[in-house]
């Protein structure tokens, strides 16, 4: 498995082996071996596909944005907000309303 994928699969449910341990390095190892192959570190890797997740749920459902935020990682919306406003300069709910048809409009 390629280290990005190491890092998605995470820690599943019931599941206590570290990425690291996935793939048979020291954590130090594999960060370094991760930022290599990537470009970024494993944290940040990560929280971009979140953020890239939440982007995919926002345009593509009705869900709230607590509910996109527990979906794709964050754990709440603020949490979201955080990331989103750092990541791509917006809100959740203002990204959301450029995808939105003139139905939605208020």
């Amino acid at each position: 498995m390629e280290l990005p994928g190491l890092v998605v699969a995470g820690r599943l449910p019931g599941d206590d082996i570290q990425p690291a341990e996935r793939a048979h390095m020291s954590p130090r190892t594999f960060a370094r071996r991760f930022q290599q192959e990537t470009g970024t570190t494993p944290y940040r890797w990560l929280l971009r596909q979140r953020v890239l997740l939440a982007q995919e749920l926002l345009k593509a459902t009705d869900e709230t944005v607590d509910s996109v935020a527990g979906r794709a990682g964050f754990g709440n919306s603020a949490g979201l907000r955080h990331h989103f406003l750092r990541t791509l300069g917006t809100t959740p709910n203002a990204y959301r309303r450029t995808f939105q048809g003139p139905s939605h409009a208020a």
